[in-house]
């Protein structure tokens, strides 16, 4: 049995949707966790169990973990302080507690020396994992999605303008679809074991390399400035985030300044045996989303 956590999220989904379709797992062997069941009425009519999962509900969470084999803990994405660590802490009790043999959990490249200022919650979910002393475990460190430029481009394209602090910093982002494709494929081959990858794309670009295709892609101009990490977060504060928000968003550009997300597809390739998605090729798909 295999337990998705956040099976109603993007990536949740994208996973389970790999494991029925590329890799052909039987439905029946798909456990969907979720805080909102309702959420998932067209995975129950296909088969998959559907069980809640909260993770601020060790107990709760052990009980539903009962008879999984296999645990894909992805990451929540909570952001007062603290929570995400706890939140996590407790899943890894309760797969420990539940009897769980493989744990497979979605990290960030690097946790241990990143610059975003909540990698200390991958590194200490790594150590967790670590020491609860799993039979096999599998820790997946995530590039940045292609997906997450949908958050900023829009609104640069509109003013021609985006404000970075990542300088000639390159990243190695990827599809979100390739990495659900590289977490099922895990899952589902079932490796003995302890591994660590990271799920990289093909190619490393800088924010002008990035700004320039997607300027293509839409036909819209689009301009870098580039600012110092504190003029990014006044910046986002001028524009109404608040401070918390908009110094984790700055330490992202500041991670990249610093080499944080470079990377190449060696592993992806090595678990998926087949290459990611091109970014050029992305862009182009998704140019009118892009444009807003």
């Amino acid at each position: 049995m295999i337990f998705i956590s956040g099976a109603a999220g993007h990536l949740g989904r994208a996973v389970i949707n790999h494991l029925l379709a590329t890799f052909k797992v039987p439905a029946s062997e798909i456990i969907a966790g979720t805080r909102d069941a309702a959420k998932l009425a067209d995975l129950k009519a296909k088969g998959v169990t559907i069980r809640h999962a909260d993770f601020d509900d060790e107990a709760g969470l052990a009980k539903s973990l009962a008879g999984v084999d296999r645990f894909l803990l992805i990451s929540t994405d909570a952001m007062a302080p603290g929570a995400r660590a706890r939140q996590h802490a407790a899943a890894v009790k309760a797969a420990k507690a539940a009897g769980v043999a493989h744990i497979v959990y979605t990290s960030m490249p690097r946790p241990e020396t990143s610059a975003v200022l909540f990698a200390p919650d991958h590194a200490g979910t790594e150590k967790a994992i670590k020491d609860a002393g799993f039979k096999a475990s599998t820790i997946l460190r995530d590039n940045w999605y292609f997906e997450n430029l949908f958050h900023s481009m829009p609104i640069a394209l509109k003013s021609g303008t985006h404000y970075s602090a990542a300088g000639q910093g390159k990243m190695a982002h990827i599809a979100r679809d390739d990495q659900a494709r590289a977490i099922a494929a895990v899952l589902a081959k079932n490796a003995p074991g302890h591994a660590v990858y990271t799920l990289s794309g093909a190619k490393a670009y800088t924010i002008e390399e990035v700004a320039a295709l997607v300027s293509k892609a839409t036909g819209k101009p689009l301009n870098v400035v580039h600012v110092p990490v504190e003029g990014l977060v006044q910046g986002m504060i001028g524009a109404g985030l608040p401070e918390a928000v908009a110094r984790i968003f700055a330490s992202f550009d500041d991670n990249i300044a610093k080499g944080g997300l470079e990377g190449d597809a060696k592993d992806y390739k090595s678990i998926t045996g087949q290459e990611p998605q091109p970014f050029e090729d992305w862009v182009k798909a998704n140019a009118a989303a892009l444009a807003g």
